[in-house]
């Protein structure tokens, strides 16, 4: 059985989720995981896409990504090929960290988004990482909720606009 298209988002807008291989770490230090955030840097210099929220869990990442220049699938390819590309030589290992292709949902209003947003930040005390969202260091919540933003990777501006 072949696998359905992806479903196109009229806005632009993607809830973009990357997991493991057998629900296996894609993260194993947080050197890791500042790896994936310059990869997003490098990225997002190009113009290829914004990025208004992310988490990096454990053994899954999510995104919430609007396409600029490129499509999602592109836009996924060029990052997991880079990332994926560092942890195998790190780890001296090969084949694939990904379970699958990235998963994806399209968002297409303003109430959807929010609730995207806070789904992905609040992902870690979901989990029973932590108590509160602001405690965890690898998402984008501080960026939206203090005036330090340490990662420098989040577009905040348009999803601000739309908190107003």
């Amino acid at each position: 059985m072949s696998r359905q298209p992806r479903v196109k988002s009229g806005s632009g807008f993607y809830h973009v989720m990357l997991r493991g291989v057998d629900y296996g770490d894609i993260f194993r230090d947080d050197n890791d995981r500042e790896y994936l955030v310059n990869v997003l840097h490098c990225k997002k210099a190009k113009n290829e896409f914004i990025l208004s929220a992310f988490c990096f869990m454990t053994n899954h990442a999510h995104f919430l990504i609007q396409e600029k220049e490129d499509d999602i699938a592109t836009i996924m390819k060029r990052i997991g090929i880079s990332y994926v590309g560092y942890f195998n030589k790190k780890y001296k290992r090969i084949g694939s960290l990904f379970q699958d292709r990235f998963k994806s949902e399209p968002v297409e209003d303003d109430a959807y988004l929010l609730a995207v947003m806070r789904y992905i930040h609040l992902n870690p005390v979901a989990a029973n990482m932590v108590k509160s969202p602001e405690i965890y260091t690898w998402s984008s919540y501080n960026d939206y909720m203090t005036s330090q933003k340490w990662l420098r990777v989040t577009d905040t501006e348009h999803i601000m606009g739309k908190a107003r």
